[in-house]
């Protein structure tokens, strides 16, 4: 059923291509050298950009990649949705940042960059990205960012092999100047569905998450844990919901991907279309698409996560349960049993 007065998305994260000069072991969109078949030209970036800020109040929005930086039209694109009053963010591997284009970018209207770090140091950093010397890179880009003076958090994709690493990653992270720390926990898709080593365990998951809740209360750190819905479960268990908490998985619903060829997905880690922008409206893909339509609506959820009394808050990842074959399905990594299923066990979970 259509949802005229839906609220809009409060981000919409466009993948302006799939180009990039890294060979990152996690990427879930498999990026290439070049440029892929199909990404939507200067006029077609230009009109998503006018649609996007056409909602009110107008959602921020990420140019993503692939690394956008390599788009030519990058910072015409940035400037655009500047002028049309939306909040724009730009994600880089940082590779192609000088002092010249810091400056620019800041002149385009960028309000924050993210850079990526997966290790505490070279090596670690430099095996997990797939180029040598990734991780001075980091650091160089780092440093100009700083001295250009815009602001810049760290990205860091938690697995089984670096979780031990997780507090000097983020000290790390904080001693470069970052201004937040935003933890991915790994999604198997894309590059990531081939990963060589064993996968999180499910209270291993849990107690990262509890490691970076009391890290956020003792430092007073900007941290957001990212595909991690779970986070929000544990904030509330702990007493300590901040003013930056909101509902964990925004697939759908605060959330939107539009792909590097225009198709709208409820995240970049969940490879179901929900429309194309070629052939529709972006407000109507997002308030009607039947999709969406199932990831906001409980009734819909199968397993514990549609029994769970944290459903509001949390609601589970839907892009590892969609990895395990359903999308509407359990979150595979949270331990939690809900507490309808320790009333009634004979509940399937």
């Amino acid at each position: 059923m259509p949802r005229a007065n839906l609220p809009p998305p409060r981000l919409v994260a466009w993948e302006t291509t799939r180009a990039c000069d890294l060979a990152c072991r996690h990427c879930r969109a498999e990026a290439r050298p070049g440029p892929a078949p199909g990404e939507l030209d200067a006029k077609e970036g230009a009109e998503l950009l006018r649609q996007i800020s056409l909602w009110d109040p107008p959602p921020m929005v990420i140019l993503s990649g692939g690394e956008p930086l390599k788009r030519p039209d990058i910072l015409e694109l940035a400037s655009l949705g500047t002028s049309l009053g939306l909040r724009m963010l730009l994600s880089t591997n940082g590779t192609a940042l000088d002092p010249s284009l810091v400056r620019a970018l800041k002149k385009a209207g960028i309000k924050r960059l993210s850079l990526s770090l997966d290790g505490h140091d070279a090596a670690s950093h430099d095996a997990f990205r797939g180029v040598r010397g990734a991780f001075a890179s980091l650091k160089r880009s780092a440093r100009l960012l700083v001295e250009g003076d815009l602001p810049f958090q760290i990205n860091s994709t938690v697995t089984a092999g670096n979780l031990k690493d997780l507090v000097a990653i983020q000290d790390l992270a904080f001693s470069l100047g970052a201004v937040a720390h935003h933890i991915f926990l790994l999604v198997p898709v894309g590059r990531a569905k081939d990963w060589d080593e064993a996968p999180l365990e499910p209270q291993d998951y849990e107690n990262a998450l509890l490691l970076l809740k009391d890290r956020e209360i003792s430092l007073q750190l900007e941290i957001k844990a990212t595909c991690a819905p779970q986070y929000q479960r544990i904030s509330r268990e702990k007493g300590q919901v901040s003013a930056r908490s909101g509902r964990g998985c925004l697939g759908g619903q605060g959330f939107l991907f539009i792909s590097h060829d225009g198709i709208a997905q409820a995240c970049g880690y969940l490879p179901l279309p929900a429309g194309n922008v070629r052939a529709e409206p972006l407000r109507e893909i997002y308030q009607n698409s039947p999709l969406f339509g199932d990831l906001r609506d409980r009734a819909r959820y199968r397993g514990k996560c549609g029994l769970c009394e944290y459903f509001k808050v949390c609601g589970g990842c839907r892009a590892r349960a969609h990895a395990q074959g359903d999308c509407l399905g359990p979150e595979p990594l949270c331990p939690h049993l809900p507490q309808a299923l320790r009333r009634s066990p004979d509940v399937a979970p």
